[in-house]
């Protein structure tokens, strides 16, 4: 079988889900193959001569190869000029280079501007017209190849997020023409999101044959029918845990520094009481892989990839896990993300976090309201995160903290009691994420809201809402932009945040990270 990763999505480190999958097949000793097509699509473009010949564009394909290279090595994170001038080119290169197909393409974008990913009927068209996506000739040649030399019975998609839907449904429609007999599989992220809202009916009949909610190693062992186990795929995947394996990947070819291993210990969250939460609208269940077991896989993925950062990609990284890590370090710096729980109010808790190679630790703060970190259930205490953020900055390890503005129980003087509290720690804050809130659409709570059209499409995830407060999204975005963000103390931090990759390259930028070169 042949496992592939659509573009677009952040090309920084390997798929963590593929490299599960990967690990289940090896255990199975299942013959396949993997192909990143986001991360080839994304360099096969990027090395495409230009259509315009405007200066901007001449000039960033002249330096396209010095731009890789440092971006490849140490050189570009030690100059931030450097780094963003080089994100700032490979962006335009790949926004000239699709603008013929109507597409806005990025490093980590792909917008369409008529058709929806969130709409099952412009995903079907764009499977009947693959040859108008941006990535055809890149992804014709490639698959053609493949389909040459492993002469596959399966081949399975693996879609995350939005910015993939409409590559993988051109390269699903090109594979059904191709290759008609061939079986499609396709799960992940999105995929799950979709299946389980609520009056969920498959509208890909035909297409695909073969549509996985949630871990998919399971399911994928049973459909390809190797263990002789059908209702494995009824197990959680702690009962069925796989080493993730990434021999199949480019690991030291993304765009990092060196290898970021990519892992996950837990599916879910442990805390799953948040009011709004997605994992909570979608039903799905906090399954966690033994903190011994992940110890073990940390220690030999780390001492077979030779990674220069290891990426936790838990929803929040519970204590047990944390105080377990403190007690065997992977070896090389880590981050990820975690609950501002009582355990980081905790000064010898940090400590040892900055002692078993913790460099950055995102946290989901959302508000610094009691009252609305209350109505929210965040089970967050704003004394203790108080401590907790001057707790890591003492230990040396970085905060990325996570805003989330316009939740139901927020309105203007609420936000403000946010601003005055980053204010007041901006001293002990890495970097900012500001986001505004979106309604689940089949959340228990949008049950209890004046609620409207968010996105345009069946497809849809979220909507939008009366705010009881009167806080429309306008009134939201005028705040950040004229208020929250005009904040000397706020700016700076927010000139922090390294461009388009945000939270993924923060580590590289953070103080007292050990620069350990690749062998």
């Amino acid at each position: 079988m042949i496992l592939i990763y659509s573009p677009v999505a952040k090309p920084s480190e390997p798929p963590a889900g593929i490299a599960k999958l990967c690990g289940a097949l090896n255990h199975h000793r299942i013959k396949y193959s993997v192909l990143d097509a986001n991360l080839e699509g994304l360099l096969s473009l990027l090395k495409t001569p230009p259509a315009s010949s405007d200066t901007w564009t001449c000039r960033a394909f002249r330096h396209l190869s010095r731009h890789l290279t440092s971006l490849n090595g140490w050189n570009a994170y030690q100059d931030d000029g450097r780094y963003r001038r080089a994100i700032k080119d490979l962006n335009r290169l790949l926004e000239m280079t699709a603008r013929s197909s109507h597409v806005r393409l990025g490093l980590t974008n792909y917008q369409h501007e008529e058709l929806s990913p969130a709409r099952s009927t412009d995903l079907i068209r764009v499977a009947e017209n693959p040859a108008d996506n941006p990535f055809y000739p890149y992804f014709k040649k490639r698959l053609t190849e493949l389909l040459k030399s492993e002469q596959p019975s399966v081949i399975g998609f693996s879609l995350n997020y939005l910015s993939q839907a409409l590559c993988t449904f051109a390269m699903i429609g090109f594979l059904r023409r191709e290759c008609p007999r061939v079986k499609l599989i396709l799960g992940g992220g999105l995929v799950t999101s979709w299946m389980r809202r609520p009056y969920w009916q498959n509208p890909f009949k035909g297409l695909v044959d073969h549509l996985v909610a949630g871990p998919g190693e399971a399911p994928l062992l049973s459909l390809i029918d190797v263990t002789g186990l059908k209702e494995c795929s009824e197990r959680q995947f702690v009962n069925d845990h796989y080493r993730p394996n990434y021999d199949s990947l480019p690991i030291r070819d993304y765009f990092a520094p060196g290898p970021i291993l990519p892992y996950s210990s837990s599916s879910g969250c442990y805390w799953n009481r948040c009011s709004f939460c997605p994992e909570r609208a979608e039903g799905n269940p906090y399954v966690a892989i033994p903190v011994e077991e992940v110890i073990l896989d940390l220690l030999h993925l780390v001492d077979r990839q030779k990674p220069v950062l290891i990426h936790l990609l838990d929803n929040a990284i519970s204590p047990s896990l944390m105080k377990a890590i403190s007690e065997h370090p992977p070896g090389v710096p880590w981050y990820g993300f975690v609950r501002m729980t009582r355990h980081l109010a905790d000064p010898d808790f940090c400590l040892a976090l900055k002692r078993s190679g913790c460099v950055m630790l995102k946290i989901g703060l959302e508000s610094g309201d009691q009252t609305v970190l209350d109505d929210l259930q965040k089970g967050v205490n704003l004394e203790e995160a108080s401590s907790a953020l001057k707790n890591l900055k003492e230990a040396g390890i970085a905060t990325y903290v996570y805003l989330l503005f316009g939740t139901p129980p927020e309105g203007l003087i609420e936000a403000r009691r946010t601003l005055e509290f980053v204010v007041k720690h901006h001293d002990c804050i890495g970097f900012l994420n500001l986001a505004i809130f979106n309604m689940p659409i089949y959340g228990p709570e949008a049950q209890q809201m004046e609620t409207k059209t968010f996105y345009e499409g069946d497809l849809s995830l979220y909507t939008s809402f009366d705010h009881p407060k009167g806080w429309s999204r306008q009134l939201i975005r005028q705040f950040l932009d004229k208020e929250f963000k005009r904040h000397p103390a706020i700016a700076s931090i927010l000139r922090r945040d390294p461009p388009v990759f945000t939270s993924n390259h923060a580590p590289f930028f953070c103080d007292g990270f050990h620069i350990s070169h690749p062998t």
